[in-house]
């Protein structure tokens, strides 16, 4: 089976994914004890993950630490750095990295954000799925999801799940 890129991400009903200065503070009332709203199901199929370099250093500082040490990573950067453990810092052409994983065994390839990367990888046509949780709050401004200069694509809904939260995640399939 050919390896997937898969966007797994949040937005507001307005398409942002952080607010202003990276604040994630929409998605707190989303916590609830014991929903993960499908994360553990979609991390067990994923043995790759990319990010890009603003988000991995968002996640270091916020959380304490890369939370995906245990899987291949690629951090997305211009800048040189040395590989740490599994995580790779990468500042080559992305439609070779992206070639050279899918062309290996393995699970699925996780996109972890953020923006740029991800209009990065629609630009180029290299993103198979997405699955979007629809937060529902509109922030009015903030870090948008998608740039205006992204390709139209035509999208397979595959799922949806709506959640007692208000939440709503859609999976589609991005047709080439």
């Amino acid at each position: 089976m050919e390896r997937k890129v898969v966007l797994y991400i949040s937005s507001s009903l307005d398409g942002f994914i952080a607010k202003p200065n990276d604040d994630l503070s929409f998605l707190n009332p989303m916590t609830e004890e014991g929903e993960d709203y499908g994360y553990a199901d979609f991390t067990r199929q994923i043995d790759t993950v990319i990010v890009g370099r603003k988000t991995y250093d968002w996640v270091v500082k916020e959380v304490g630490f890369f939370p995906h040490k245990d899987k291949e990573s690629y951090v997305i950067t211009t800048q040189e750095k040395p590989q740490e453990g599994l995580t790779h810092f990468y500042n080559g052409d992305l439609t070779t990295l992206i070639q050279s994983l899918k062309a290996k065994e393995g699970k699925n390839i996780y996109c972890d954000g953020g923006a740029q990367l991800v209009n990065s990888l629609l630009k180029a046509d290299l993103l198979d799925e997405i699955i979007l949780s629809i937060i529902p709050v509109t922030l009015g401004e903030g870090v948008s999801l998608f740039e205006n200069e992204i390709p139209e694509r035509r999208l397979e809904l595959k799922a949806t799940k709506a959640f007692k939260t208000g939440l709503v995640q859609l999976h589609y399939q991005v047709n080439k």
